[in-house]
């Protein structure tokens, strides 16, 4: 433990340098970047310590990285990009998109190769269009890596753009550090891509290369489940890209036993299709994966409205604790990223704590991608200034929390004396503006329901126990794997060391001997 305070402590002396050095060092013109990305750097550490990551913690080139990235930043515009500043045609095409998970739960960003040509003319709008889908995702899954997807069915010769894809790769490997998972090339590899793929590779790193699969109709489902497969590569996944709006996520309508949830949402979804939409493409970067309505399940009308004594509630009985907590314009939210679900009874139920920091009543919703998985009491209601709401996240009958499901808290401030019933509330989400919302989304981490059988080398921690609770802090057991590797490391090479003493003197002996035998007839 002391040696993973040590390196912790060491990271963050990193961190600060960086900061400290791009501040004296970069920052000398006062329009080189665009100064939301400088304020951003200063207080974002995790965003440091991204560069510093994908930089294998090397201070300098983690600068050279950062002033790469911020000088296309600018140069795109990136902070002010929006929907409406890309063609229309361009989103029309459904050339490139993110829409459902890989089997470790990163999103997938799929790229349709037969839909894109060369055309110097519109080079420039197509890079914008990728940074559109990249910082949208950045947005609103902050730290979560991407399964890039190239679909290569029935493309050709005519798709290749060499200049393109190296603007991909630059992507991934300069302007979003950590953002790869891995790159999946499926279905159909021209012969023309070998002498393509050979200049390829020499944009890649180490350990770019290292990510990149190639995949036939028949491996691609070793990274990919069916149901996020289209069927052309063996899946059953029946979604169909249209624009516009922006699709949602797949929150969809909950179920019980005896059909959907009928709930104040249904209403108001029939009342004003068209507005729900304009509001569902404001928070969501992802395509609709089934053509189901979207709104809200509502547990029950009597939960819709707290007061000080339910904060006590049994309801919160055996429900995990959150322990990082994300700091909002309106609501500080904890857990700040994941809720952490297991197969044990007492790993069934998570609590979500919203805090409100604002100076007036603010109304919330909590919505999932899997409503027919979870119960969320209470999932609409309403939050007084400096006062703080319980949520409980509980899995339902016997299903499995999966890396796939999210979960998303939307919150608006509300007018002074404002009614917080169910018909208010109902009418008020209806009349928000949607650039009033503000939204956060968590992620689902399945805990591992049994310990590992492993042994660990004397003096290397169980990088899986002394968590909070018992539970495993993420950051942590990463720390923990690295100080156990490079004691590992250390002590291969001491093996290694030992062993070249030895051959080295196997072979000292084997020499003598043989001088001796080519000397001795000499001897006599």
């Amino acid at each position: 433990m002391a040696n993973v305070s040590l390196l912790q402590q060491d990271i963050e002396k990193k961190i600060e340098e960086t900061k400290q050095k791009f501040k004296n060092e970069y920052v000398q013109e006062s329009d080189k970047y665009d100064s939301r990305d400088v304020d951003r750097l200063q207080k974002d550490d995790a965003l440091v310590e991204a560069y510093l990551t994908w930089r294998q913690y090397s201070v300098d080139d983690a600068l050279k990285m950062i002033d790469d990235s911020f000088l296309w930043r600018k140069e795109f515009g990136l902070n002010d990009l929006t929907e409406s500043s890309i063609p229309k045609w361009m989103f029309e095409t459904g050339a490139v998109f993110l829409h459902g998970y890989d089997k470790e739960g990163n999103k997938l960003f799929w790229f349709k190769v037969k839909l894109h040509t060369k055309d110097a003319k519109t080079i420039m709008d197509k890079k914008k269009y990728v940074a559109f889908w990249l910082e949208r995702y950045a947005k609103r899954e902050p730290g979560m890596p991407l399964t890039v997807v190239f679909d290569m069915a029935d493309s050709g010769i005519s798709n290749i753009d060499m200049d393109f894809v190296k603007y991909i790769i630059n992507c991934f490997k300069v302007y979003y550090p950590k953002f790869l998972c891995k790159y999946i090339k499926s279905v159909t590899i021209w012969i023309s891509f070998t002498a393509a793929w050979k200049i390829v590779k020499t944009w890649l790193g180490p350990e770019a290369i290292s990510k990149l699969k190639f995949a036939s109709k028949n491996e691609i489902q070793t990274f990919i489940d069916p149901e996020y497969l289209p069927l052309h590569m063996g899946g059953t996944d029946p979604f169909k890209y249209s624009y516009p709006p922006l699709p949602d996520d797949d929150f969809q309508t909950p179920t019980c036993e005896n059909g959907p949830i009928v709930s104040e949402d249904d209403n108001e979804s029939k009342e004003g299709e068209s507005e729900n939409k304009e509001l569902e493409s404001s928070f969501s970067s992802e395509v609709a994966v089934k053509p189901k309505k979207v709104y809200f399940s509502e547990e029950s009308l009597s939960s819709l409205k707290l007061d000080d004594n339910d904060k006590g509630d049994c309801r919160t009985k055996g429900a995990r604790k959150p322990l990082t907590t994300f700091k909002g314009p309106l609501l500080n939210v904890s857990p700040a990223e994941e809720l952490s679900f297991g197969t044990k009874e007492s790993e069934r139920k998570c609590l979500i704590i919203l805090d409100n920091v604002s100076k007036n009543q603010v109304a919330f919703k909590v919505r999932t991608t899997a409503p027919e998985k979870y119960r969320v009491k209470p999932s609409n209601s309403s939050c007084e200034p400096g006062a703080s709401v319980d949520i409980v996240v509980s899995l339902h009958g016997g299903y499995q929390a999966s890396l796939q499901d999210r979960f998303l808290v939307m919150a608006a401030e509300m007018e002074q004396n404002a009614g917080a019933g169910s018909p208010e509330l109902a009418q008020f989400w209806k009349d928000v503006p949607k650039t009033k919302i503000m939204d956060h989304r968590l992620r689902c981490h399945v805990l591992e329901s049994t310990k590992p059988i492993l042994s660990y080398p004397s003096g290397c921690d169980n990088p899986v126990e002394g968590g909070a609770n018992g539970h495993p802090d993420l950051h942590t057991t990463l720390m923990r794997v690295m100080v156990c590797n490079a004691r590992l490391e250390q002590k291969l090479d001491q093996c290694l060391w030992i062993q070249q003493v030895l051959i080295g003197l196997v072979l000292v002996v084997m020499m003598f001997s043989f001088l001796t035998l080519y000397h001795l007839p000499g001897a006599s």
